[in-house]
């Protein structure tokens, strides 16, 4: 078996919201969370040079809130998941970056949003993650943003800290595994809608390829 060296990682965005169990209820029928199972996914897309790659995404989950502030416009989510990405054969490094897209009245069947940072830190062999918490997004009508699962500090080009939205590994494997990560959803009077995604980078001596596998949307209410 493989040594993983374990990533530094901590949440996009603020981080006081606490952890919490999935399945947890709240007071009153009408308020009940509601626990969805969603399938996850996996791919395998062939580079240019014939390098293979694998992205799945299993046990994912999500436990939704529909109104953490008592209005309509409020919703909270704890999600969990775990993203696995294997290179099946040499390359010259790896980035895997999982999150979430949200819309606010949009269609985001078609993963049109995006957004984020370039770079990660650097680690011998393979890589692994974990994250435990989230942030909280405000979006209007027709807007959607994406929510990054992973804040990995390290050094910049210039030797200053900076946090990029991935972890980076030179061997065949690389995974982020996340648990009741909560993501917050503010100022969407109507229907909200997310999805996970695992944007993977790799690159060789023929230049750097990027994926991405989506998962299924689920509404938010």
């Amino acid at each position: 078996m493989p040594n993983f060296t374990k990533a530094a990682a901590r949440v996009a965005g603020a981080a006081a919201a606490a952890t919490v169990a999935l399945g947890l209820f709240s007071t009153g029928a009408a308020n009940a969370d509601t626990f969805i199972p969603l399938p996850g996914g996996e791919i395998t897309e062939t580079l240019p040079d014939g390098t293979a790659v694998t992205i799945r995404l299993i046990n994912e989950s999500v436990n939704i809130s529909p109104s953490m502030g008592s209005t309509p416009l409020h919703r909270n989510v704890w999600a969990s998941g775990r993203a696995e990405v294997q290179v099946h054969g040499a390359h010259n490094g790896a980035k895997l970056s999982p999150g979430y897209v949200v819309g606010c009245q949009v269609d985001i069947s078609g993963g049109n949003a995006t957004g984020g940072a370039n770079g990660a830190v650097n680690s011998q062999g393979n890589g692994s993650g974990g994250v435990t918490s989230g942030g909280n997004l405000t979006l209007g009508p027709g807007q959607a943003s994406t929510f990054w699962l992973l804040q990995v500090e390290g050094a910049n080009a210039y030797g200053e800290e900076s946090y990029v939205p991935a972890i980076k590994f030179k061997g065949q494997e690389g995974s982020v595994t996340w648990a009741d990560s909560t993501l917050g959803l503010a100022g969407c009077a109507g229907y909200a809608q997310a999805r996970a995604f695992v944007a993977v980078e790799v690159t060789t001596e023929f230049g750097r390829s990027e994926m991405r596998l989506w998962g299924q949307p689920f509404s938010l209410g």
